[in-house]
């Protein structure tokens, strides 16, 4: 077994087990998913570790914990489609691949959208593509999707991705409150998406998920 692969089982054992997480599609993937590989190569020796990873130009890659724990609460299925807003190099795509039957993966960042294009052939995630465009926009054209992943933080939820969520479908996302971040999980019901709390976690803001500035008189 090589040194990457002693980290993952490791990474699995002490951040994503202990936390819950049972499904074996997710600690199957997360077992066998080289994470090393999604990352800037500065930043291989941090892939394992129980931080969120700078993937450079401010954004980063969820910590193990929270993107698996996220991936519990989203519950995919094997005939379900799932978009995956900013995917960065491509890691949560790869993983979700491994539970969907498709993933759409939106980044707007195009030297991060093709790094992972190559990652997602290189690993093998023949069901799953990369769409180059802003964020908050999604990816109407493939949709609608059963699952929608949002790997970053959210002050304010854009209808545009709402409106590409089925009827019955999910959304998780890490909501920035302040000082303190939660994960909730979303469920369409109709037009209207009603939300739960999952778990406490944090992410920076993502492009377009900013709260609108308020201005007093």
């Amino acid at each position: 077994m090589t040194e990457f692969a002693n980290r993952r089982r490791m990474m699995v054992d002490t951040q994503v087990r202990p936390s819950d997480v049972t499904k074996f599609p997710i600690i199957q993937a997360m077992l066998t998913v080289p994470r090393e590989n999604f990352v800037p190569d500065a930043q291989r020796e941090a892939a394992y570790a129980d931080v969120m990873v700078d993937l450079g130009g401010g954004r980063h890659q969820l910590e193990p914990r929270t993107l698996a724990k996220m991936l519990d609460a989203a519950n995919i299925g094997r005939t379900e489609m799932v978009l995956d807003i900013g995917a960065g190099l491509g890691y949560s795509s790869v993983v979700a691949a491994r539970m969907a039957e498709l993933v759409v993966a939106v980044e707007e960042d195009e030297a991060m959208a093709e790094e992972a294009q190559t990652q997602l052939m290189d690993a093998g995630a023949d069901n799953a593509i990369v769409h180059t465009g802003p964020l908050a926009e999604g990816a109407s054209e493939h949709g609608p999707y059963d699952v929608i992943l949002i790997q970053g933080g959210v002050e304010t939820m854009p209808q545009a991705l709402l409106d590409q969520l089925k009827d019955g479908g999910r959304i998780v996302a890490v909501f920035n409150e302040g000082a303190v971040g939660v994960v909730r999980l979303g469920r369409k019901a109709g037009a209207q998406v009603s939300w739960r709390f999952v778990f406490n976690a944090t992410a920076p803001v993502l492009p377009g998920f900013e709260r609108a500035p308020e201005f007093a008189l």
